[in-house]
């Protein structure tokens, strides 16, 4: 699984823990709602670091609390 996949499912993950809709963190959070969907799609392949901290404080968890995750185990990360 590359970085954007893990990160992206994480996203998800997330959004769907906290019933939110796309439209819903981009509200709370900030990040457009271009930005998500490129993210939750994996079209960019270097995520920016400020908008998972931004959908982070939305969700009021902490960067570690995002990257504390399977997805984001040496072994499950190919790139």
């Amino acid at each position: 699984m590359t970085l954007s996949c893990a990160i992206a499912t994480r996203v998800n993950e997330l959004m769907h823990n906290a019933n939110l809709t796309q439209y819903k963190l981009f509200k709370i959070s900030g990040v457009s709602q271009s930005s998500l969907s490129d993210l939750r799609s994996q079209k960019n392949q270097k995520p920016n670091l400020s908008h998972i901290q931004q959908i982070c404080d939305a969700l009021n968890i902490g960067l570690s609390d995002f990257f504390n995750s399977p997805l984001f185990s040496r072994e499950n990360i190919t790139d």
